[in-house]
């Protein structure tokens, strides 16, 4: 993956190199998170019969609780988490769950397992980090201003509809009349969709073969649709020369797989250690 974002960077596609850097953090945050993980299911084994003298869950392991019982959801590589987050309901009840399900302020879930399985996207300044390394591990001279100005941009968010002050003043900026005619800008526009509306009926009415325009309009619009499927097909079997990876880049994913595998597989050996010891209700 690094030698793919290395190319996309040296060929100056920084757009998809931006995006296909945050898979590479997503799965360092995964890995730093299984490593915590496991840490935390060892650690309440030692504990475990603290666990069964007392009936409330013991301070000092609330937070390792509370983590487990927080990832077990977003871990899918590890199905025994789920089994202890049981365990720690049947012991402790629904709502000590749902409080480290939910973060409430009580929940003392660990600060780095949150952040590290978030699912936001990563911020700027981590994703120009990254890429930065990259750049210098492949040895190229990268400038990247470009794309620090470009992940520094406030983008308007347009799915919470427009702000209440800027839609008044639309409003208001709609009604002013023109300085030229003292017309409403709004009663303006009306009118001049009206005489347009008339010009295209005089100009239908006066045209005779109107069917074999249509007929040729038909043509073009088949034309053009052809041309669309044409470029499609060719962005298609561009895209699939592009995905075609060297051995070596296949190579280093799968190293990457195997050590998630294995950071997977540690943490998943101590969370069926700590399910074996069959946690008291």
């Amino acid at each position: 993956m690094h030698k793919e974002i290395a190319q996309y960077i040296q060929t100056g596609q920084e757009a998809i190199a931006r995006i296909r850097v945050e898979y590479i953090i997503r799965e360092q945050n995964i890995l730093a998170a299984y490593e915590i993980i496991e840490l935390f299911c060892e650690f309440v084994l030692a504990r475990v019969p603290i666990l069964e003298a007392q009936r409330d869950c013991p301070i000092e392991l609330q937070e390792a609780v509370a983590t487990i019982i927080f990832a077990s959801p977003r871990c899918s590589d590890l199905p025994e988490l789920l089994h202890l987050r049981n365990l720690f309901s049947t012991k402790y009840g629904k709502e000590f769950v749902a409080a480290a399900s939910e973060l409430r302020p009580e929940s003392n879930v660990n600060r780095t397992i949150i952040e590290k399985l978030s699912v936001k996207a990563p911020p700027a300044e981590l994703k120009i980090k990254v890429l930065k390394v990259i750049a210098q591990e492949y040895n190229l001279d990268w400038d990247s201003s470009s794309t620090e100005a470009e992940l520094s941009k406030k983008h308007e968010d347009l799915l919470g509809g427009l702000n209440p002050t800027n839609s008044q003043g639309l409003i208001e900026r709609s009604s002013v009349t023109s300085p030229k005619e003292g017309v409403p800008t709004s009663t303006a526009l009306e009118d001049q969709n009206d005489r347009l509306t008339q010009s295209l009926t005089r100009q239908v009415t006066n045209t005779p073969n109107l069917p074999t325009q249509t007929s040729k309009v038909s043509s073009a619009d088949a034309v053009t649709v052809d041309v669309a499927n044409s470029q499609i097909e060719a962005l298609s079997i561009n895209e699939k020369s592009q995905s075609t990876q060297s051995s070596s880049d296949i190579l280093e994913r799968a190293r990457a797989a195997i050590a998630s595998a294995e950071r997977a597989s540690a943490a998943a050996r101590a969370a069926a250690e700590l399910v074996k010891a069959k946690l008291p209700c």
